[in-house]
């Protein structure tokens, strides 16, 4: 329970999350036999139930979607374990490099100043802090069609963007100064190589900006002379455009896909009527509803069946190791 447990206080304590990549035991062997013992009595609990209770139900099918869920941060944690070792380790060898060219953005306008529904359909499985659906106002707004690639924000740091207080918000440029932050996480000093899941590479300068955290996409939204979208306007854009699910690589991205996570300037707060689920998975999204801003749309390494518009993500502001990029959005005049 001490090394397994995520999160839940309740159940007592447990491992320090960000000392998970420190912990060399149970080795590999030892968890294939755990997992086996689980999914053993797992079949064994159902195969005595003829009619589960509805609790049983919900708890089980949770779990199911919440052990889905760990498929993408699994890749997340690798990338960054990987990425603090002196030789830049392979997680495998590449299979697609995009060489596509991009260009300009177009903006996709929304011509609203009215209410839409916000939440997920009730007929889908959903986390409780994608509920209730509710009524949220919107004015009209253009959003860019792809993200922001390598090579814009590359201009940005040529520009000074990292030494220009006056495109960060307060907290975010006390975090440029205590670490002397001066580019994405994966970058190499001289700004032309990149370490992925492929090992280190030469960058693509048409992929998508990735792992960039909340204060470094806000601030080039201002260099740029735009903003970030809400998770508002980002739901009801998802709703509205056709989303393919993609698998081109662990790397390279076709930069008008959904290959990464939107930031959005919303706080991660609850939803009006908003209920935690009950019982033993209480603390499962709740308690986290405090200085992290929302993200929507996926990435290439989110389950497929995880891709749905009400879908929120959430991290605190100075955080990097996710797939996330930038999309601009503007009010129109």
């Amino acid at each position: 329970d001490y090394i397994f447990n995520s999160y839940y206080k309740g159940h007592g304590e447990h491992w320090n999350q960000s000392q998970r990549g420190h912990l060399s035991r149970p080795t590999v062997d030892e968890i294939y036999k755990y997992r086996a013992h689980v999914d053993k009595h797992m079949l064994e609990l159902f195969n005595t139930i003829n009619t589960p209770s509805l609790e049983l139900s919900h708890l089980v099918k949770v779990g199911l979607h919440h052990e889905q869920q760990h498929q993408e941060l699994l890749l997340m944690d690798i990338k960054a374990i990987f990425g603090s070792q002196a030789l830049s380790p392979q997680y495998r060898q590449p299979d697609y490099i995009s060489t596509s060219n991009v260009e300009g953005v177009d903006w996709i306008d929304y011509i609203l100043n009215t209410t839409v529904t916000i939440g997920a359909e009730t007929d889908e499985f959903k986390y409780d802090n994608e509920t209730p659906q509710f009524l949220h106002y919107l004015n009209a707004f253009s959003i860019a069609d792809r993200f922001i690639t390598n090579a814009e924000y590359k201009e940005f740091i040529d520009d000074g963007g990292y030494s220009s207080p006056n495109l960060w918000l307060s907290l975010g440029w006390d975090w440029v100064e205590q670490f002397n932050v001066q580019r994405p996480l994966y970058w190499s000093e001289d700004l032309i190589r990149e370490f992925t899941l492929y090992g280190d590479l030469e960058m693509e300068e048409s992929a998508p900006v990735s792992h960039i955290n909340y204060f470094e996409a806000d601030a080039f939204a201002k260099w740029a002379g735009h903003r970030l979208p809400t998770e508002f306007e980002m739901e009801h854009h998802l709703k509205n455009t056709t989303q393919t699910y993609t698998s081109t690589g662990f790397h390279s991205f076709n930069a008008y896909e959904p290959g990464l996570w939107c930031w959005t300037s919303s706080h991660y707060s609850p939803y009006p009527g908003f209920k935690e689920f009950n019982g033993k998975l209480s603390e499962y999204n709740g308690k986290f509803m405090c200085n992290q801003f929302v993200l929507k749309g996926g990435c290439f390494a989110t389950p497929k069946g995880h891709l749905r518009p009400s879908y929120r993500n959430f991290y605190a502001p100075q955080q990097r190791w996710m797939f996330s990029g930038i999309k601009l959005a503007k009010d129109q005049s």
